[in-house]
């Protein structure tokens, strides 16, 4: 504490590593409690409501920031490094007491009104624009599984709201317009006063547009949009996985009176497939073998995404055994190369076997124990 000062960081309740975001968000939590003209009459609400913009005003610059973590109040103070008067030493209409952004501040002051009035506070250029932007959509795609994997084009059937074509989204029937607001007189808006603030109300009757339409469209009845199912192609990138978020610019709904388009979210699904499993860019499969492949050997085919290709089985292969097949696995999303695919070596025993068969065996077994067979670990693997 320095001149009886509190700490701007305590003033505000947060912490010295704050980020401009937190610092923002509490002082306009404080600024709405505390503001005057919620607490009338109350001289420790508008000592305190000062207090905070004096804190916010230091903290929210930059400069004045690193001064004050630097120098304590001395920094921003008047005869400090970084003089000059702060937000206590203005009138309340004086922007320039504010340290931070000046549209900041208007959002903020804006909420304060909003919730003192239920109204909105007038802001530059007039009247308030009515240009919307459209609605954002989902929509949930399924594909198969080596679709995925190798990207395709697909073809997506949206319900949503586009631009009337009749009357080009201003409501109005063709051969006709729209005139002026008889309520507001083209302002869109009802000017109304509250102590030192100047306030304003949407016009209730062209709903702060400040026109009206003299003869509605019959497509869309005066509103500028229409219901429509719209085919919309999407081109999924080789590599997707399961859940994985596609966003699809400007094909979501239709803006009102021109505004923009929103975009069109595709979440992709991605179906099982029976031969092959995914682990992020690398792909598993099975490979059943013989035990005498698995004991000798063995050249055998390999099923990949692209056909068959050929594997070396070296002798004694133990069951679970993963090879590795280098640049056959999924693409990488977005980049160049792919991952690998992992083949597993599963060894079948038979169920069943004939009389010569059983011969051998037994003869193998018996090698086995008298030493004369190869290694032991071999006939451990069909335990």
């Amino acid at each position: 504490m320095a001149n009886g000062k509190r700490d701007y960081y305590e003033v505000l309740g947060i912490s010295r590593g704050a980020s401009d975001r937190e610092i923002k968000d509490a002082y306009r939590q404080l600024a709405l409690k505390f503001h005057p003209d919620k607490n009338q009459g109350d001289k420790g609400a508008e000592e305190k409501f000062k207090e905070i913009n004096e804190a916010y005003e230091a903290l929210s610059d930059p400069k004045k920031r690193q001064l004050y973590d630097q120098y304590g109040h001395a920094g921003v103070g008047a005869g400090g490094p970084g003089g000059g008067p702060g937000f206590g030493g203005q009138g309340f209409g004086d922007s320039q007491g504010f340290g931070g952004d000046a549209g900041d501040i208007g959002d903020i002051f804006g909420d304060i009104f909003s919730g003192m009035f239920g109204q909105q506070a007038e802001t530059r250029g007039g009247r308030r624009s009515r240009v919307v932007r459209g609605s954002d959509l989902q929509y949930e795609a399924t594909l198969d599984f080596r679709d995925a994997i190798f990207g395709k084009e697909i073809e997506l059937k949206i319900p949503r709201r586009e631009t009337c074509p009749v009357c080009g989204g201003n409501g109005a029937k063709p051969g006709t317009g729209r005139k002026t607001c008889p309520q507001c007189k083209g302002q869109g808006k009802i000017r109304l006063s509250q102590g030192f603030f100047s306030m304003v109300q949407p016009c209730p009757k062209c709903h702060g547009e400040g026109t009206i339409v003299e003869t509605p469209c019959p497509e869309c009845r005066g509103g500028g949009l229409i219901e429509k199912t719209s085919n919309i192609k999407v081109k999924i990138p080789a590599g997707v996985d399961e859940g994985s978020h596609l966003r699809v610019r400007s094909e979501g709904e239709a803006g009102e009176r021109g505004g923009p388009s929103g975009d069109l979210y595709v979440i992709i699904h991605v179906r099982k497939d029976p031969k092959f499993e995914r682990e992020k860019t690398n792909l598993v499969t099975d490979k059943h073998i013989s035990f005498a492949q698995a004991a000798l050997g063995a050249e055998v085919e390999v099923e990949t995404l692209e056909g068959n290709v050929t594997m070396k089985i070296p002798a004694g292969t133990q069951s679970a055994t993963i090879f590795r097949l280098k640049q056959k696995g999924v693409p990488f999303l977005g980049s160049r190369g792919r991952g690998d695919l992992l083949v597993r070596a599963i060894v079948d025993v038979p169920r069943r076997v004939n009389d010569k068969e059983k011969q051998l065996l037994k003869e193998l077994e018996r090698l086995q124990k008298t030493g004369e067979g190869g290694d032991k670990g071999f006939w451990e693997m069909f335990k």
